[in-house]
């Protein structure tokens, strides 16, 4: 099953839900905003991106800027900040079975389709 961690007010994140739309296969939404991802389900889908999780976070986020730029942090402490902080997830991931991808652009989801 595709699954597409979505923001609706995120363009590249509306690009990458209307590939998925024209595609035709069958997904699921999360709007991960509205539905927080808890620290095992970030973790799963980091390991299918296979990614560290400092590359998962959007770095120019005012945020993360004041609180937690040049901190030297945990691959934990970074996944705990992201939990907590649902906004600083780069998106859209889209993820297929054990294949994940950021979809910038979004024509990056027909490699896992």
């Amino acid at each position: 099953m595709i699954t597409i961690y979505h923001n609706p007010r995120c363009s590249k994140s509306r690009e990458g839900l209307q590939l998925l739309e024209l595609e035709g296969k069958p997904f699921t939404t999360v709007k991960y905003l509205n539905e927080p991802l808890t620290k095992e389900e970030l973790t799963e889908i980091i390991n299918k991106l296979n990614i560290k999780p400092i590359d998962l976070v959007r770095q120019k986020e005012d945020i993360w800027i004041k609180n937690y730029k040049d901190k030297d942090l945990s691959d934990g402490k970074v996944i705990d900040i992201m939990v907590e902080h649902p906004n600083l997830i780069e998106r859209p991931i889209v993820v297929n079975g054990n294949k994940a991808v950021i979809a910038r652009p979004a024509e990056r989801i027909k490699e896992i389709l």
